[in-house]
């Protein structure tokens, strides 16, 4: 039997092939675009089966031509920027390709597990998988919540597993590629090595310097939480996937600024030393984001749980520092 993980060469695609990998499961059907080639590094040290590209293999599922034997379906291919204002273009990729596909899955009785966004709640302040908590902010937030919507509206004819997650602000390893849309923390590290300094947001929404805040949790846990389904193939729905705390902006840049420090031997410094120290600096808030930015979010996880995951998500401290120290190791 074979796993399908679309998005493949992404951020939390190829965490989930490397988690696959771990457990010894190599035949992995990799699905992506590497029109952004520098991609590729993030499959070079995975073990899969086959490549197809997404183009390709819509086709394949399409006319009924790929003949591999599936254990599972993980999506998580889509375009994840928030500020694409291409509506149609982010339609066809985000809400139509993930149709076909559940059509597929349904079609051979397929588990399906797939990748949501927090984003589908907007401003808040509620951020429970209801319909009145539901309310985007970009067309990204709505093609997926589109896609939600199509579950739920199938969901008594569904004859196999289907899980939609939608996951928080998410770290880790694997995001380099992604640009402006990486994370705050893979962005306040790179910004911290090359001048000294992290820049974070002024005041805004409410909010003061770099208090706006989110649920930041580990591509780690995130896995984990995917492949915790494959346990579960009684359960469908869609479900949260965040630690269910929020920390501010200022959090993340001081779980930076003392993990690189820690690393140098330093000693840890409070926000009122980085402040003066000019570690931290705030900027303007940008103009083309007002309206559309989530000043605050917060995964409640109340149905997650209650399908019986009770693994711990790891906190800011914990996460972030872990992960500045691979970086540090890898960059020497």
């Amino acid at each position: 039997m074979y796993y399908v993980v679309t998005g493949a060469a992404g951020f939390i695609g190829s965490n989930i092939v490397r988690a696959l990998n771990d457990r010894g499961e190599n035949r992995v059907i990799a699905v992506d675009n590497l029109t952004r080639g520098d991609k590729f590094r993030n499959l070079a040290r995975r073990t899969i089966a086959d490549y197809f590209d997404k183009a390709e293999f819509l086709h394949l599922i399409e006319e009924d031509r790929l003949d591999a034997p599936i254990a599972a379906v993980f999506h998580q291919g889509a375009c994840s920027d928030t500020v694409e204002s291409d509506g149609r273009y982010m339609m066809q990729n985000n809400y139509r390709y993930s149709v076909a596909l559940l059509d597929f899955c349904q079609e051979r009785d397929i588990p399906l597990i797939y990748a949501s966004s927090a984003a589908v709640y907007g401003p808040g302040p509620q951020f429970r998988e209801r319909p009145p908590c539901e309310r985007p902010l970009n067309v990204y937030g709505y093609s997926k919540l589109a896609f939600d919507q199509h579950v739920r509206q199938r969901r008594d004819e569904l004859m196999a597993q289907v899980v939609g997650l939608r996951y928080f602000n998410v770290y880790g390893p694997g995001e380099a590629h992604k640009g402006r849309m990486a994370s705050v923390a893979w962005h306040l590290y790179n910004q911290l090595l090359s001048g000294g300094k992290m820049r974070l947001f002024r005041g805004s929404g409410g909010y003061g310097d770099g208090e706006q805040m989110r649920d930041f949790v580990s591509v780690d846990d995130v896995v984990q939480v995917n492949l915790g389904f494959l346990e579960r193939p009684e359960v469908s729905g869609v479900f949260n996937v965040g630690t269910g705390a929020a920390h501010t902006f200022n959090d993340v840049a001081l779980a930076v600024a003392n993990a690189v420090g820690a690393a140098r031997g330093e000693t840890a410094l409070a926000l009122d030393e980085a402040r003066r120290r000019g570690v931290i600096e705030y900027i303007d808030f940008p103009k083309e984001l007002e309206g559309k930015y989530q000043s605050f979010t917060q995964a409640d996880l109340s149905d997650l749980r209650q399908t019986g995951y009770d693994a711990p998500f790891a906190d800011v401290d914990k996460g972030v520092g872990e992960y500045v120290k691979q970086m540090l190791d890898e960059g020497g």
